[in-house]
């Protein structure tokens, strides 16, 4: 198969209520997605990049760079056999997962479905249904979160994952607990803390947490090391896992005993293969984790999290979480038992509305060969 072309979308979304984390507030999206046209058909997929360097070095517009200047060059009119090629294709720019992902899921969706092939069951993926967790930014105060877990919890989410970070920590986990003694609950640092505030972090140890998320440096696995045996809570490892090599090390340091593995941060669906691969070999849970996708960057989580090996709750939930309005039909939905049907029809499984993307487009570029086609915004 050959990559003809590749089209470029940013959208604008809003999100049906702000999300904070521990490096900012978000509520308007810029989605970016990607149209890939191949000589068997055409896929989608979405650039999960943030609107700002704030989760990883990539932003929406530094990987729009690469996606026109040095990736889509090196894709395009090149005979490959599956789109586990494009790897090599793509490794003289270095690092750049997310854009590089951009381009590999899209071209996944393109070569299942020219197989007649479920995403999810080209990638080797065997379940039929996969389990879903909710994650909740943090809230201006705790009897406020205390009603948003509720109702995330009689939707029949499994698992709730809290967002944290230094002042908004121990006193809200401990409310939390206390009010829900039995449930699945795990807390999420997004980098916020340091190794010297491993005696704040073992406080945690008392709320029987499945696992304590990326608590230290984005770029850090020893510390996590060095943290880890001070801890009775699992470590799972997010941003510091770029690819297998880091998964490695991490397992091999003792840095973690969980790992989140997301499409964009290792690079799309060949990579996070093979670290599924390996951690299910070494015994270390993975789970699916989200970036605030539209429908079509979920649809693609929801195909990875079908693989084995994905044992724990993910942060794959439904549309209406998020959107008033998605832009795959039918939207995501959630059972009343926490469950989501993993598609069984061609490639991603949903349609694609593109009269919606069109309407909420304001950025569009197209690169075929290797000439660039600046459309600019949309009118």
């Amino acid at each position: 198969m050959k990559v003809e072309a590749v089209v470029a979308r940013e959208l604008s979304m809003r999100l049906m209520a702000p999300f904070e984390t521990s490096f900012g507030v978000t509520q308007d999206r810029r989605v970016a997605l990607l149209e890939v046209h191949t000589d068997v058909g055409t896929g989608w997929a979405e650039l999960t990049a943030m609107e700002g360097p704030f989760y990883n070095a990539e932003t929406i517009d530094t990987a729009w760079m690469m996606l026109r200047s040095y990736l889509s060059p090196l894709v395009l009119d090149v005979e490959i056999a599956s789109p586990e090629d494009l790897a090599a294709l793509m490794e003289p720019v270095r690092g750049q997962e997310m854009a590089k992902a951009a381009i590999e899921c899209a071209v996944w969706d393109a070569f299942a479905r020219s197989q007649g092939l479920s995403l999810s069951r080209s990638l080797g993926g065997t379940r039929d249904e996969i389990v879903s967790g909710v994650s909740l930014g943090i809230q201006s105060d705790t009897s406020k979160l205390l009603e948003i877990v509720a109702k995330e919890l009689a939707a029949g989410y499994h698992r709730v994952k809290l967002k944290i970070r230094p002042g908004k920590d121990v006193a809200v986990v401990a409310a939390v607990r206390k009010q829900y003694p039995e449930i699945d609950l795990t807390v999420d640092g997004n980098s916020a803390y340091r190794l010297q505030d491993a005696d704040l972090l073992k406080q945690l140890d008392e709320f029987n947490l499945s696992y304590i998320e990326q608590p230290l440096p984005w770029n850090d696995i020893y510390q996590h090391s060095l943290l880890q045996p001070q801890l009775k809570t699992a470590i799972c490892l997010d941003e510091c896992i770029h690819g297998l090599r880091d998964a490695e090390a991490a397992v091999a340091l003792g840095a973690c005993r969980v790992i989140n593995i997301k499409l964009g941060r290792v690079g799309g669906h060949s990579e996070a293969k093979r670290i599924q691969a390996f951690c299910l070999q070494n015994g270390i849970p993975v789970w699916c984790g989200g970036m605030l996708e539209s429908g079509v960057g979920r649809a693609h989580n929801i195909a990875m999290s079908s693989l084995l090996g994905f044992t724990l709750p993910g942060d794959v939930s439904a549309s209406k979480r998020y959107w008033v309005e998605d832009i795959i039909e039918p939207a995501v939905e959630v059972s009343a038992q926490g469950t989501i049907k993993v598609p069984q029809e061609p490639g991603i499984g949903f349609r694609v509305n593109i009269a919606e993307i069109e309407r909420r487009t304001v950025r569009r570029e197209e690169w075929a060969g290797h000439a660039t086609v600046a459309v600019g915004a949309a009118t």
